[in-house]
């Protein structure tokens, strides 16, 4: 039997952050929407949720590839609708998460500002916007804004990269 778990990533466009976690070995689905964590949190965020068998890809390499795929460092005017967070589903999590991101602070030269923040709503994104890039490889913004993170993804994590995957995109 398949094993399974899931967090939720924010940082940058949901679209982007959906191609890079589509592409990876090990994540079985990716569900793009906007989190809303709790009741402190006013707006809802561009996210995905991703099932992954952690027997195959661990949530630490997932998260280390969450920081490097977006602007992880950067407080920038966007921030509400790009939340940087790691919204986690149990206490585990929580703990395995912060771990993380105090290891990998070490390799980037500013202060990461991801937050690691407990799950609770998501709504899924319009149908006709789901699995954005590999319907649309080959549009100005998939080109412009999309391309350069797979290419980040295949240059530093090329041995979590679903090569078949990419290639099926037609790049």
């Amino acid at each position: 039997m398949l094993k399974t778990d899931k967090i939720g990533l924010g940082g940058s466009c949901h679209w982007c952050t959906e191609a890079i976690f589509q592409s990876l070995k090990g994540v079985i689905n990716v569900k793009q929407g906007c989190i809303k964590p709790d009741d402190n949190f006013s707006e809802f965020s561009e996210a995905v949720i991703v099932e992954f068998d952690p027997d195959l890809i661990s949530l630490g390499n997932l998260i280390e590839i969450h920081l490097y795929t977006h602007s992880c460092t950067s407080d920038h005017a966007m921030r509400s609708k790009y939340r940087s967070a790691v919204y986690t589903f149990n206490d585990d999590q929580v703990i395995a998460a912060k771990q993380a991101i105090e290891m990998l602070q070490k390799e980037f030269g500013k202060p990461i500002i991801t937050k690691v923040i407990p799950f609770k709503t998501f709504k899924l994104n319009d149908q006709q916007y789901l699995d954005y890039y590999y319907k649309n490889p080959e549009i100005p913004f998939c080109k412009t804004f999309i391309d350069p993170k797979l290419k980040i993804l295949l240059k530093q994590f090329s041995s979590h990269v679903d090569e078949e995957k990419l290639k099926s995109s037609e790049r």
